[in-house]
């Protein structure tokens, strides 16, 4: 059994990922806790193989604890799961030696591919004293290439600035929203917004619905869809 620790201050999404693990054959939950202050003697008191760890989280933040796990050896694995989807973070991530980064809100079937690679990869280490070069490319080198290595954004849209719109779409969760109420709220023009949720349509990473008022034209609006953060990831993570 894989025994597993989350570290998450957000309740609900520490739930989220409670349940998500439970549906798991080979993961034991050994303890949930809210931040780094809480996390460390839990490490410590206990035998623990994997971390699911936030980033943000008030005081120290996850980058403290994974900070202080490296630097103490430990060979605990650690999985990211956290809304910071800047390049900086992604980097710093797969520094710490991270075997995966999900970006929130993220469904079941990405986090269960997360710990099935997981449990894949620590079985065939396991099963072999050596590995030959072929397996090593698929165990490590082509997991960070994953990270890595993305796609182009189409002329005239920058990542950054991508990367604030779908944080903006993140936060507001299952709230549908018009061009110009997430242009307002990201601090762009409509027009560019436009060229953006255009983008995130043509990924599938959001669903437009057509609403028609009492007068005028009817409004388009927007949610983002459910392999929404796996459709962007290619392209804010590279």
């Amino acid at each position: 059994m894989t025994k597993t620790v989350i570290v998450e201050d957000d309740p609900m999404v520490a739930e989220i990922n409670r349940i998500y693990l439970e549906k798991m054959d080979g993961f034991e939950l050994v303890a949930m806790a809210r931040s780094v202050e809480e996390a460390l003697p839990i490490l410590q008191e206990n035998k623990v193989d994997l971390i699911l760890l936030d980033i943000q989280m008030p005081r120290d933040n996850g980058w403290s604890l994974l900070s202080n796990i490296r630097g103490l050896g430990s060979e605990i694995d650690v999985i990211i799961i956290t809304a910071s989807c800047d390049n900086a973070s992604i980097k710093k991530g797969l520094r710490f030696g991270a075997v995966d980064y999900l970006i929130k809100p993220f469904e079941f079937e990405r986090f269960q591919s997360a710990l099935l690679s997981y449990q894949k990869n620590q079985m065939r280490i396991n099963e072999q004293e050596r590995l030959n070069q072929v397996d090593l490319d698929q165990l490590v080198l082509h997991k960070e290439q994953k990270f890595t290595e993305g796609y182009d954004l189409p002329k005239g849209l920058t990542k950054n600035t991508l990367c604030k719109v779908w944080r903006q779409v993140n936060e507001m969760g299952r709230t549908s929203f018009s061009t110009e109420e997430i242009a307002c709220k990201v601090g762009i023009s409509r027009i560019s917004m436009r060229k953006y949720v255009k983008f995130l349509a043509d990924i599938h990473a959001l669903e437009t619905d057509m609403v028609y008022g009492t007068i005028g034209r009817p409004i388009y609006m927007h949610n983002a869809t459910i392999e929404g953060s796996i459709k962007i990831d290619y392209y804010i993570n590279n």
